[in-house]
């Protein structure tokens, strides 16, 4: 069987994927969405910091925006891709989950990334309600309360400090981090911040409600929110046989891009997490349409050159009188 063709393959449908796909539904090109249903922050149960959608869960905005690019002759394949290669004439062979086979002009990677949470009895299960991550996120809705940062990395320091401006009862459990660095330990105490050298051993939960932490020794934390962070892990397992240049982040490496998305490999764009780990939905979506953008112009640029080479050939061609 020939594949199918397309002018562009989105590998995921969450809010960058789905922004360009809108952006290049609207430029009127043959774009498909392959979506697993799974995106990272489908734990939440609303979104913060996204004009006009400030506390809107999630997993509706990704339904709405589905519709908007179906609206728009885009279609949505509800299913992952296995495997991009690419062939000689720089197009991409795009294997789906479900055996079909794509032949893409372009690929934009918006598979964004998966949370590798701490080993806490309990902790999982509370992910997304009143286990939390963000800040930014869900800074506000803790605002005054109990604060515990659960620490895994050197980088809860600066999440601790950042907590401080919503509650002036922050915790910082020291758990899973090398001692403290005398300046560190003196900016936390300087703003007020506890410093537990223990571990966290399990979360405690009355009804559907966190309610503290039993730390190793025995002592228990009365907290209200955990905030912590999980290892960051790319979700671009599909993309490695393309040989996409790295570079280092604080979280490890990460496909490398340009100001549009564009990785090393022509013709392949990576954005929202794919390309920027601590990207924010707003930061996926502006990535998702200047990406979209940008492929289109590549596209453009190719017609152009095809169009040219082919009225060369038809005069060339041509009797001369």
């Amino acid at each position: 069987m020939q594949p199918e063709q397309w002018d562009v393959v989105i590998i995921g449908g969450g809010a960058a994927g789905l922004s360009a796909g809108l952006v290049l539904a609207r430029a009127r090109r043959r774009v498909l969405v392959a979506d697993g249903g799974e995106p990272r922050n489908r734990f939440a149960g609303h979104m913060h910091g996204v004009l006009t959608r400030d506390g809107f869960p999630p997993l509706e905005l990704v339904a709405a925006g589905r519709r908007e690019v179906e609206g728009y002759g885009g279609v949505i394949a509800d299913t992952t891709v296995v495997r991009v290669e690419q062939a000689d004439d720089g197009a991409f062979d795009v294997e789906l989950a479900d055996s079909r086979m794509l032949r893409a002009r372009r690929v934009i990677a918006a598979s964004g990334l998966t949370d590798e949470l701490p080993d806490v009895p309990g902790l999982a299960e509370r992910w997304g309600i009143d286990v939390v991550q963000c800040p930014y996120c869900d800074g506000w809705e803790h605002r005054d309360e109990r604060i515990g940062v659960l620490a895994t990395s050197p980088g809860n320091l600066h999440q601790a400090q950042l907590l401080r401006q919503w509650s002036d009862r922050v915790v910082f459990i020291r758990h899973d981090v090398e001692a403290l660095e005398p300046d560190d330990e003196r900016g936390l105490a300087a703003r007020g911040i506890r410093v537990i050298d223990d571990r966290v051993s399990r979360l405690l939960v009355e009804g559907d409600r966190l309610t503290g932490v039993e730390l190793a020794g025995g002592e228990v934390v009365e907290l209200d929110v955990i905030f912590t962070a999980g290892r960051f892990v790319p979700r671009d397992g599909p993309l490695a046989g393309l040989g996409a240049a790295t570079t280092e982040t604080p979280v490890g490496p990460w496909i490398a891009v340009d100001g549009t998305g564009l990785t090393s490999v022509a013709g392949l764009w990576a954005i929202g997490n794919a390309a920027t780990p601590f990207a924010l939905v707003p930061m996926a979506m502006g990535s998702g349409v200047q990406a979209a953008a940008a492929v289109n112009a590549d596209l453009v640029a190719e017609e152009v050159r095809a169009a040219v080479a082919e009225s060369e050939a038809v005069s060339a061609a041509a009797p001369s009188v």
